[in-house]
């Protein structure tokens, strides 16, 4: 396998952490740590659901993805003083909800609504895949929460599975997991692959930036996603069940 400039193989994810309840006000929040690339997810539960939505008996989920001025090497203009919303943000804010509400049972939520808030502290690559992995550990603090609060019933299975997402790509000719910015910025193919704990497809984003890529090599990247969404799983799933002091 490959070395990086962060020291990894190329089948090998950076150290991935997740810091719950950093807020003391939401529903649901966590830091979530890729490496260097920190994203803050804040989850907001809330009675009522969009006009549209109203009798239905079911509740909605969306999202919001934004990057601090000085998450990258230089300083970038607040979009909101800009008074347009960028292209990048809007995708990212729709895969994040497109990817939530994929594992979201909408009828067990009930007509209530959640929230989701990314925001990019620090960015060293796959700022997008680290947001959806951590505003899933987010979600489901905030459901507890809505159970605990009588906003849902007890027995409700309002989340039918996991998601977590992973970046990978052809970087200097071979196939590497969970790109950092030194990769990116190389990599022949990038793509960012969105998979549920059960191990199904959610969303495959992948383009030949340079070279175009093969089926076989399309196979061996999924192949790679696939392992490395297995991690993070299970990464989810410890960070959920330690009691919040041991954290």
């Amino acid at each position: 396998m490959t070395q990086r400039s962060d020291g990894r193989a190329a089948d090998q994810i950076r150290p991935v952490t997740f810091t719950r309840e950093w807020l003391d006000h939401a529903e649901g929040s966590v830091l979530v740590e890729f490496g260097k690339t920190r994203v803050l997810c804040a989850v907001s539960f809330s009675p009522g659901v969009p006009r549209w939505k109203a009798g239905s008996g079911e509740g909605w989920l969306t999202a919001e993805y934004s990057m601090l001025p000085r998450a990258t090497h230089t300083r970038s203009d607040r979009e909101s003083v800009k008074g347009k919303i960028g292209g990048r943000t809007h995708e990212i804010s729709r895969l994040v909800g497109r990817s939530l509400r994929s594992v979201l049972d909408m009828s067990s939520l009930g007509e209530n609504t959640i929230m989701i808030d990314c925001d990019v502290l620090q960015a060293d690559g796959g700022t997008r895949t680290a947001a959806i992995t951590g505003a899933y550990v987010a979600v489901a603090d905030a459901v507890e929460w809505a159970r605990q609060s009588g906003f849902v019933k007890p027995d409700a299975v309002v989340l039918r599975d996991s998601i977590a997402a992973v970046s990978v790509g052809i970087v200097d000719g071979k196939p590497c997991l969970d790109l950092h910015y030194d990769d990116d910025v190389r990599a022949d193919t990038d793509m960012n692959v969105v998979m549920t704990g059960s191990g199904a497809f959610v969303e495959v984003q992948g383009t030949a930036e340079r070279e175009p890529f093969s089926r076989e090599l399309l196979n061996e990247l999924l192949d790679l996603a696939a392992a490395g969404c297995v991690e993070l799983t299970e990464l989810q799933k410890v960070a959920l069940i330690t009691p919040l002091g041991l954290l």
